[in-house]
């Protein structure tokens, strides 16, 4: 089964086809950053009229490297949430178009269920039961999984997802957008040690996470009258050490809650590689191991919404056979359930 994917949920147009008999046929992305960097953050409106504009190119171009005709696609998979309304009506649009021109089914699919099962794309996939740790954007969620739409929420942040808290204190700092990746450039400059930040929620007794407090500590640094620009990088370092030292630890214990020794980490903020470090040690320390996605499929892609679809659809998930653009902005990843054929623990 060949299936297409579409991923249009904010400011990257992912699409991608893969093959449950061969793997990973193709996968074609183009991001927006540098349409967005002048306004220092997505812009919603242009973040759709840019999907408009790039989907058919894009679809062409996947289905050239993948070596097939339209003809040749059994199924399509797009992200239908969450994420910004008009971005997903347009990749929701494509293809349901697509597939009832060609009579095949169409699978909405959770964006962060795609990030989820991304590592199982990777050469060495990690195997189920295993606790995911989502930092993708605006989410920071631990999760037990137990197979494919089995998942138990384990904690989530109250406010500042990571993702946030790195944007928006690249912002604080006078830092370029995307400001995540910016930060942590800068980071790689810097000691960390040197100014004193909090570890919100560290001893919270729970697993949740909470990261707007941090931002405002490094907001109150550089505010102070004596503060030097000059330290910006110790102080970047200081605040991305912060905020790993809270993922690994609400990680770890997660693990040992649940009773398991397998970490799955997925999102944009999974490729810090301050992060991947310390986790790797954390995990080896444990006699544990960490499973990341593919470096190319950290971010938003359509691979991921092609390998959530094909899972689903090979293990019984039913299509509505009435064509219809399914979209929900907000879609709590608690709310999907495993496919009707699925095993509790595959």
């Amino acid at each position: 089964m060949k299936v297409l994917g579409i991923e249009t949920s904010c400011d990257e147009t992912g699409v991608a086809i893969y093959d449950t008999d061969t793997g990973l046929r193709a996968h074609c992305l183009h991001s927006q950053i540098d349409l967005h960097a002048a306004y220092g953050g997505v812009v919603p409106e242009l973040a759709s009229r840019d999907h408009i504009r790039r989907l058919p190119l894009l679809l062409r171009q996947t289905l050239a490297a993948a070596g097939l005709a339209a003809a040749d696609i059994d199924a399509v998979a797009y992200t239908s949430g969450p994420g910004l309304a008009g971005a997903l009506l347009v990749g929701a649009s494509v293809a349901e178009s697509f597939a009832m021109a060609r009579g095949i089914p169409a699978l909405p699919v959770h964006h962060l269920e795609g990030h989820l099962l991304s590592p199982l794309l990777s050469a060495d996939p990690p195997a189920f039961p295993f606790v995911a740790l989502l930092v993708s954007g605006g989410h920071t969620q631990l999760m037990r999984v137990r197979g494919v739409g089995d998942y138990a929420l384990l904690g989530e942040s109250v406010d500042d997802a990571a993702g946030e808290a790195f944007d928006k204190t690249a912002k604080l700092l006078g830092l370029g957008y995307p400001g995540g990746p910016q930060l942590a450039g800068l980071a790689e400059s810097g000691v960390p040690g040197r100014f004193r930040l909090p570890r919100p929620m560290l001893h919270s007794g729970d697993l949740d996470f909470s990261f707007s407090g941090l931002k405002t500590a490094v907001l109150n640094v550089v505010s102070a009258p004596d503060w030097d620009p000059a330290r910006m990088a110790d102080l970047a370092a200081e605040f991305q050490q912060a905020v790993v030292d809270v993922l690994c630890a609400k990680a770890l214990a997660a693990l040992k809650k649940v009773g398991l020794k397998t970490l799955v980490v997925a999102g944009g903020v999974g490729a810090n590689r301050c992060l991947r470090a310390t986790l790797d040690a954390a995990l080896a320390r444990r006699g544990g191991r960490v499973h990341y996605p593919e470096p190319a499929l950290c971010t938003d892609n359509g691979a991921m919404i092609a390998f959530a679809g094909a899972l689903r659809l090979a293990a019984g998930e039913s299509v509505p056979e009435v064509c219809a653009v399914r979209i929900r902005p907000r879609w709590p990843m608690v709310e999907l359930r495993p496919p009707v054929q699925a095993p509790a623990i595959l």
